[in-house]
């Protein structure tokens, strides 16, 4: 391996730069964008007891912002549960933007480095491409020495700028899927709490005659 390294020049140590970041960045995006971390099972369902029994309460609520991502968009609403149903989906639709936000982290860079990691192996490709004409300007084309130095750098750099531009773009693709995804289940559990609450604040209406009058 260290052999290939040195045959593939200075340009290589970029690109094991870029492979070293890519694998970090998809290791932890697996770990974070798990689906138990962000977005916890009957979690509407045990806010919905907690409703109705009374047992909701400032400190539960910075509990349900603390566990996940889909607690921060749930506790968004429940803080401003005494809002209007347009008023309180519009508080959520914003807290659920930054949420959003949070979970495409580092997935730039990733498909920066899918982007940047061929160009690499080619400018390696173009330096070694130039050193076969030079070994040729100045030793002829017997000599196969130098000739093959500079064909084995330009062909080590493409393949290895191509394997980390391949692998990162993957992922990188995969996990924009992935977020997509858990976006669409976080949006049916954010309208599920406000229906929760809105039938909820509608039944307390109809039983209080006066706050219905």
């Amino acid at each position: 391996m260290f052999e290939l390294v040195k045959a593939g020049g200075w340009l290589m140590f970029p690109i094991i730069a870029c492979s070293v970041m890519a694998i970090g960045i998809i290791l932890e995006r697996f770990w974070t964008l798990q689906t138990n971390k962000v977005i916890p099972r009957h979690l509407v369902a045990t806010i919905w007891q907690w409703v109705k029994s009374g047992q909701l309460d400032r400190k539960r609520i910075e509990e349900i912002e603390k566990q996940s991502a889909l607690g921060k968009i749930l506790a968004a609403g429940l803080k401003n549960r005494h809002m209007e149903r347009d008023q309180l989906k519009e508080t959520i639709e914003e807290a659920g933007r930054q949420v959003v936000h949070d979970m495409q982290r580092f997935l730039n860079t990733l498909g920066t480095i899918a982007a940047v990691s061929p160009l690499l192996g080619l400018l390696g490709t173009v330096i070694g491409m130039i050193k076969v004409f030079n070994a040729i300007m100045t030793a002829g084309v017997g000599n196969a020495a130098p000739l093959a130095g500079g064909i084995s750098q330009a062909l080590i750099t493409t393949a290895a700028g191509l394997s980390v531009a391949i692998v990162a773009l993957i992922f990188h693709r995969y996990f924009r899927g992935r977020v997509d995804e858990l976006v669409v289940k976080m949006e049916q559990e954010a309208i599920k709490m406000v229906d929760v609450l809105h039938n909820n604040r509608s039944i307390t209406m109809s039983s209080d005659p006066e706050k219905a009058a």
